[in-house]
């Protein structure tokens, strides 16, 4: 989408990503709120993390290449929540979503 204000274009994603992307933040916040100490960057950290997709696996020939990704953000977070002390349900909610996000890119990754 574009919007033309006299000479200046503004260029603004899709509208169904604009719509996650709002919904992830008022998520976001309102799960920050549950915290105890309301700090929006841990439980943004959290998300940020969990949504980074790697290749554990490569493959390629002279027809092209086969990338297999995992979210190992999820992994390390989850494994970082359930062995640390500090474990909040609103931290786990904030990774769970990042794992969607995850999803999300795994799925454009090889569809599109």
């Amino acid at each position: 989408m574009e919007f033309r204000i006299g000479d200046v274009t503004i260029f603004l994603p899709q509208l169904h990503i604009t719509i996650i992307a709002i919904i992830v933040i008022i998520l976001l916040v309102r799960w920050n709120k549950q915290l105890e100490k309301r700090n929006f960057f841990k439980i943004f950290i959290y998300f940020f993390i969990s949504t980074w997709i790697a290749p554990i696996f490569s493959w390629g020939n002279k027809t092209g290449t086969f990338e297999l990704y995992i979210p190992l953000g999820f992994i390390v977070v989850l494994i970082y929540l359930l062995n640390s002390r500090g474990y909040h349900p609103s931290k786990m909610k904030a990774s769970v979503l990042g794992l969607c996000i995850a999803l999300y890119r795994i799925v454009l990754h090889y569809v599109g």
